[in-house]
């Protein structure tokens, strides 16, 4: 265990003083600066506060940091993937995810993944990419698959978007108006019960949370991974249920199961 350092490089990190840290936690500047200095370590009640006020798990905080594993960003190159579905698509005959993939890359520029410098593209084109492994090539779903955050993310509108009626219905199921504490549950019921008309939208919304949830322990706080937790428990399982009784999608349906399942136990146990 290295608390000492774990307590400085993350106050560092959130760019903290000792000050504001003893504040938050209850304890004079100086007991602060003797934990990093490893002269004395915090009582566990001063632990939990220090994890909850760094936004980490207490495991994250005492354990050993650095010389463990190496993290990436991404996994592919988002330009490369995109060409990939550009000439996949430009194969197949996909006109509307040909329109679809320049658009949303034009839509997207200048946006990043949470807490990261991955550009926001690289999300739609792995759902793209996810879609096409898993067999899925039906215009209409891959060009949704590129443009489903546009109209949320971007200030667009489905009228804007350069697809056909089939595309726009998709994508407009798959948007949904911005939320705050005190309507979220309704918005969401409504969101959910709109996309599970649509076998086609709940392939996509699946899709998508399986390739949100690799990146949540990166982009978001405990709270949010809690919430996201709950929602993926509370709606999710309808939504395969849906893409299972949709013959042409039974197997994607297996595998998206077993993708969100798997992630949810890691993060259980991880939390």
């Amino acid at each position: 265990m290295n608390i000492s350092k774990n307590i400085r490089l993350y106050r560092e990190e959130r760019k903290l003083t000792q000050e504001q840290v003893a504040d938050a936690v209850g304890v004079s500047f100086q007991a602060v600066s003797s934990w990093e200095r490893g002269e004395y370590s915090p009582d566990i009640d001063k632990l939990i506060k220090l994890a909850e006020l760094f936004d980490i798990s207490l495991s994250a905080l005492v354990e050993e940091r650095e010389g463990i594993f190496t993290v990436k960003d991404s996994i592919y190159n988002w330009e490369h993937m995109k060409t990939f579905i550009k000439t996949t698509c430009k194969n197949l005959g996909l006109t509307d995810s040909l329109k679809a993939v320049e658009y949303a890359t034009c839509a997207h520029e200048g946006q990043k993944r949470k807490k990261s410098e991955v550009p926001y593209i690289y999300h739609p084109l792995t759902l793209a990419c996810h879609a096409l492994a898993m067999g899925i090539t039906e215009d209409d779903i891959i060009a949704a698959c590129l443009l489903h955050d546009v109209v949320e993310d971007c200030g667009k509108t489905l009228d804007e978007l350069p697809v056909s009626d089939d595309t726009r219905k998709l994508v407009g199921l798959l948007t949904h108006s911005k939320t705050t504490p005190s309507n979220r549950d309704s918005v969401m019921r409504a969101y959910f019960d709109a996309i599970a008309t649509d076998p086609k939208a709940c392939l996509i919304k699946c899709i998508d949370r399986c390739d949100n949830m690799t990146t949540i322990a990166r982009g978001l706080s405990r709270e949010r991974i809690y919430r996201t937790i709950r929602e993926t428990e509370e709606y999710f399982p309808r939504l395969i249920a849906v893409i299972k009784d949709y013959l042409p999608y039974n197997n994607a349906a297996w595998l998206l199961r077993y993708q969100m399942d798997s992630m949810l136990d890691i993060y259980k146990r991880l939390m």
